[in-house]
């Protein structure tokens, strides 16, 4: 299936893609897609709705966050070798795991707002999943089991204040409109290849990243258990997992986002995502 939340920022419906493509209100089925609800008894319930008797809605609407208020939104970084070569930066022995505020999350086709006095802000197409079921101390044979779905992320970054203003990355990744997610969120029994997934992402019409899922130092079965170990992973909880080469801050010269320019991602069966760049106004 298909996930998404559509409608006006705050007053998203839940919704499903049918076969025939389209919007399925499913505001008579569930509340919403968040902590409560995000779950494999929900999933059940859907698939036993009668999808063809449910209202249709205009899917030229704004299409909001996939997810609603998650718990947790973590982030996992330098998880892609040819990403952590174009930095010169050695190979993780473990994941790196840092995290991006809640408050940084919108639609896939909102604005990315350039954060006050910045001069560092970058791009990163990742792929992300959402847990579905409690996962404490999880094998990796076992990780599956507790991922409901995956979805699209556009990881934004403000390089310096990941760097140079401390010792943790997560004051970089967390400003407002940082975490467009979405469009929808594909469950993972429709996604058997989501370890093959090829990857993109475009400013200004000019091609900057190409990747594919398959080229992760750590897996994502690998990434669920070794998160689990740390820290226990609740029903919507979130997570981005890393990105491939083509970021801005290793462009010769570095190449960042200041406003007016036009991002376009994707990666393969989990849409596309849109942004229109502005900087800040108080």
């Amino acid at each position: 299936m298909k996930l998404l939340r559509i409608g006006v920022k705050g007053k998203e419906k839940p919704a499903v893609i049918d076969d025939q493509n389209n919007y399925k209100d499913l505001s008579s089925v569930i509340e919403d897609f968040n902590p409560k609800t995000l779950n494999f008894e929900s999933l059940k319930k859907i698939k036993n709705t009668d999808l063809s008797k449910l209202p249709t809605i205009d899917s030229n609407q704004r299409i909001g966050a996939c997810v609603s208020k998650p718990s947790k939104f973590i982030g996992i970084g330098l998880n892609f070798k040819d990403h952590a070569e174009e930095q010169n930066l050695p190979i993780p022995k473990e994941p790196i795991i840092f995290s991006k505020f809640t408050s940084c999350i919108t639609g896939p086709n909102d604005p990315i707002v350039v954060p006050k006095g910045s001069n560092h802000t970058d791009w990163e197409v990742e792929i992300g999943f959402v847990i579905g079921k409690k996962a404490i101390n999880v094998s990796i044979e076992n990780a599956l089991d507790h991922v409901l779905g995956f979805f699209l992320v556009n990881d934004v970054s403000e390089r310096d204040f990941q760097k140079n203003r401390g010792l943790t990355w997560d004051k970089g990744k967390g400003f407002d409109t940082f975490g467009p997610i979405g469009p929808f969120i594909v469950t993972t029994d429709e996604l058997p290849d989501y370890q093959n997934l090829d990857m993109f992402l475009d400013v200004n019409g000019k091609r900057m990243q190409t990747g594919n899922t398959s080229k992760m130092i750590f897996d994502i079965k690998t990434l669920v258990s070794y998160m689990s170990s740390c820290m226990s992973l609740h029903p919507g909880d979130i997570c981005c997992t890393g990105t491939p080469p083509g970021v801005g801050e290793n462009m010769k010269p570095p190449h960042f986002l200041k406003g007016g320019e036009e991002v376009v991602l994707g990666i393969d069966k989990l849409g596309t995502q849109k942004h229109q760049v502005v900087p800040y106004k108080e």
